[in-house]
């Protein structure tokens, strides 16, 4: 039996696919699940906030605000500026981001409410601050506006 060119390239197509989704579906199988410590797979550890980050409390008054943070018991901190919740957000970097300004990364939460207090100047924060694509008790969908985004 005399197989076409086109056949050949088909059937060689179909069987390195097939290859290749068997070796991918094997590697996801043996990777262990965030459930088993990743040093008994004997891989390194994964990236995450650092124990000195998500303890990190304090309580003090800055260019004429009270700026406050506790960790939660995910260890996520949670920002207060004159008694109004911020958002904090974590970069790929490790370090911080507002939604007051989206552009720079701070290494800590101090100085992510420091930085977001130097943008506001005298201006209240604003209480969808906190909210930054979650909806909350004013309304608000994804991305913080009741009348959505307006570019």
């Amino acid at each position: 039996m005399i197989v076409s060119r086109r056949v050949a390239l088909r059937s060689l197509f179909t069987l390195t696919v097939a290859a290749f989704t068997g070796g991918v579906l094997a590697r996801i199988t043996t990777t262990p699940r965030g459930d088993r410590p990743r040093a008994a797979a004997g891989l390194p550890a994964a990236p995450g906030p650092s124990a000195a980050d998500a303890e990190e409390t304090f309580d003090e008054m800055y260019r004429g605000r009270r700026i406050q943070a506790r960790a939660t018991p995910a260890g996520v901190p949670e920002v207060l500026v004159d008694g109004r919740p911020l958002h904090l957000m974590r970069c790929a970097d490790g370090g911080y981001l507002t939604p007051v300004d989206h552009y720079a990364s701070c290494p800590t939460p101090r100085a992510a409410t420091r930085a977001a207090v130097d943008q506001l100047g005298s201006a209240p924060l604003s209480p969808l601050a906190a909210s930054h694509g979650a909806r909350g008790d004013h309304g608000a969908g994804p991305g913080g506006s009741p009348r959505g985004v307006h570019a």
